[in-house]
């Protein structure tokens, strides 16, 4: 805590609302566990001028800096007003899907064996994957993007995700298999977003299998589902498709997964139930569900009422996402 007595050469006027805002900054920084450098970093001001200011000491114009904190405190407790308004999406929900995921994840570590899981976009593979990893040990998930679809890079990306320091490419590979290497029940290699990887990319997956008996599992959109078959056009990629034990697909929700999703919202009246199942059939599926939810229920809490069957349909259109 900062001792707000101290006195300096800054006049009074220009020290006006000093002490009140530094109590502020104090107990924002200790309800956030913030430190003095993720203060400044986030309010814009340098830190030898924060640390200045805050402990009273600052030889420059405390006005021009407590001008600063304080729109940068009104802007973070506009934000936190805001983030508290937000409604919260259910917990992790034991769908039919996500057992499904689950299921297949697990029979990938304990073989271990390559698996493929395609899902369109809001259809919860990514949550039930990310459940698994939570609870299982020797158990990693790592996230591709379109910059790691090399070999490389998606290489680069594991090892930063396993905490590999390794920066050699030569002994990169070596240094990964070591530390995804089967011991015990076995080790899982979750691989998101596999759609972004080069077929070249996942070759180098379908090694760790062979080579260090990890479990891989390749989870994407339907292209990635769409590679198995392209694998069988010729001899090249004959072994990598041999090596996929099992598949998963889902284009839409189940009608179960649906309703159990819909009643962990809350929502109970039948048409609504009716038009939030339509929204969770079209792609994109529970996420829209989700956000159509959250933007009804902001409006309808702002107005001090509940949600009713035209806030979801207003809320469905006002976000504008369905295509023509």
């Amino acid at each position: 805590m900062v001792d707000t007595s101290i006195t300096t050469t800054a006049t009074v006027a220009d020290r006006d609302g000093w002490a009140d805002l530094v109590t502020r900054v104090n107990a924002l920084a200790e309800a956030r566990g913030w430190s003095k450098a993720e203060i400044s970093r986030k309010s814009g001001v340098a830190q030898g001028t924060l640390s200045q200011w805050m402990s009273g000491k600052y030889a420059g114009s405390y006005a021009a800096v407590s001008s600063k904190i304080r729109n940068w405190l009104d802007q973070a407790d506009a934000v936190e007003e805001l983030a508290a308004s937000v409604p919260t999406s259910p917990d992790f929900l034991d769908l039919n899907f996500a057992q499904s995921v689950m299921s297949t994840l697990s029979i990938a570590q304990v073989m271990p064996a390559m698996v493929m899981i395609t899902a369109d976009a809001g259809m919860g593979k990514t949550v039930a994957a990310r459940r698994y990893v939570a609870t299982r040990p020797n158990s990693f998930l790592v996230t591709m993007t379109p910059h790691t679809r090399s070999i490389h890079n998606m290489l680069a990306e594991i090892a930063a995700e396993l905490g590999v320091e390794e920066k050699s490419s030569g002994k990169l590979v070596r240094a990964i298999g070591k530390r995804i290497e089967r011991v015990g029940d076995g080790t899982l290699l979750v691989i998101d977003e596999a759609q972004n990887l080069s077929d070249e990319a996942i070759d180098q997956l379908r090694c760790f299998t062979d080579n260090y008996r990890c479990g891989i599992a390749l989870v994407g959109n339907r292209e990635t589902y769409g590679r198995f078959s392209s694998w069988g056009q010729g001899d090249k990629y004959g072994q990598l498709r041999r090596r996929v034990f099992r598949r998963i697909r889902r284009d839409k929700p189940s009608k179960e997964d649906l309703a159990s999703f819909l009643t962990a919202w809350g929502v109970t009246d039948p048409k609504q139930v009716e038009f939030l199942t339509g929204v969770g059939l079209k792609p994109g599926a529970l996420g829209q569900i989700d956000m159509t939810i959250k933007l009804a229920r902001l409006t309808a809490e702002g107005r001090g009422r509940d949600v009713s069957l035209v806030d979801l349909k207003s809320a469905w259109a006002n976000r504008d996402v369905e295509t023509v």
